[in-house]
């Protein structure tokens, strides 16, 4: 019999299960043996994909998860007495456990300030021109989120101004697509859009937030940067011996176009719940619904009674309030049970 499954899970796009693309080519993956440490036919399959889907002949590397993504990416960009630009509110900065740091053996993390969650070209100029002596951390990286940690998204015109600050002062330009799936879907662009042709060097492209059961993609285009990228990966613990595991599962997202069709699905939802909570007295949106997250602001009472109905939902992930994460598998009818028992607790508050 199969378990119990809790319908109230919205905290996290990481709470969902595998989707039926992904699960699918899992199983044909499994189905025989094939060889081991990304020697295998899926990986190659996969890997091809990418580039297809990019339009680029890049350099494509699958770890299993996004810290290790990031953290092994920014190594590979810079040095260790190097200082990555980041969002104050960053992944990086905020929920990483200092892998970054750690992985690139000691290069430091400046934060700046912005608007809804984005770095601009103000910001960054600011953390680079600050000071130039040989005692501060030498600028060498802007890393970008895409989508934000709190649910917006940089447009193309946004992207190729922090390009131009960039090439300015010869820094690197790494992407956080935790949630790039949802960008892309958000702006009706294609990743190449999003991607090489607006200047960034390295996208670390998330599975495990749009379908997959875990495995992320590191993909370089500027692929003298990804040299020696396989042996960080293995020194790191991120070199999956069974790599087709991983590999076969992008590829039922990729060679059936779920990738994308997952994120507007999951942006819909988003857009919905957003749309539902816009007209509740007490219940205040607090940035643009532009991917699969929402934040709202709600009386801490509220709050109390939806965790006594089995809701789950975070308050210390951004810049405060409840976030509520929409997936692919989220449905109009699991909202409107969250609608309504914040529309009753609101009520009673």
């Amino acid at each position: 019999m199969a378990p119990h499954c809790s319908p109230r899970f919205l905290a996290s796009d990481n709470t969902s299960g595998i989707c039926p693309e992904a699960l699918d080519y899992l199983l044909e993956a499994n189905a025989c043996d094939d060889l081991a440490y990304g020697n295998d036919s899926w990986t190659q399959r996969a890997t091809d994909r990418f580039r297809s889907l990019f339009d680029y002949d890049c350099d494509v590397f699958f770890v299993f998860n996004g810290t290790a993504a990031n953290s092994l990416t920014l190594a590979a960009m810079g040095q260790s007495y190097h200082s990555v630009i980041c969002h104050e509110l960053a992944h990086i900065e905020t929920d990483e456990c200092g892998g970054p740091e750690f992985f690139s053996n000691g290069a430091k993390l400046l934060t700046s300030a912005g608007r809804h969650g984005k770095l601009n070209p103000e910001g960054i100029e600011q953390l680079v021109t600050r000071r130039s002596d040989i005692h501060y951390p030498k600028p060498r990286i802007v890393s970008i989120t895409q989508a934000t940690e709190v649910g917006t998204v940089y447009d193309r015109e946004e992207l190729l101004a922090i390009r131009t600050v960039a090439d300015k002062y010869d820094l690197r330009v790494h992407m956080d697509g935790a949630r790039f799936a949802n960008a892309c879907a958000s702006l009706e662009a294609t990743p190449a859009e999003l991607t090489w042709q607006v200047g960034v060097d390295a996208l670390c492209f998330s599975g495990t937030k749009n379908g997959l059961p875990m495995g992320e993609a590191v993909v370089f285009f500027n692929r003298e940067l990804a040299e020696d990228f396989d042996y960080r990966c293995k020194q790191a613990g991120q070199l999956a011996s069974k790599m087709r595991f991983i590999a076969a599962p992008w590829l039922g997202l990729l060679e059936t176009g779920a990738w994308l069709s997952n994120a507007s699905h999951a942006n819909a939802m988003a857009r919905y719940l957003a749309d539902g909570l816009r007209g509740l007295p007490g219940a205040e949106l607090m940035f643009p619904t532009q991917a699969n997250s929402v934040f709202v602001q709600l009386p801490p009472p509220v709050l109390a009674q939806l965790r006594e109905r089995g809701w789950t939902f975070y308050t210390f992930i951004g810049a405060g309030g409840a976030r509520f994460v929409c997936a692919w598998n989220t449905t109009v009818e699991l909202l409107d049970t969250l609608l309504a028992d914040i529309r009753q607790a609101l009520d009673a508050s």
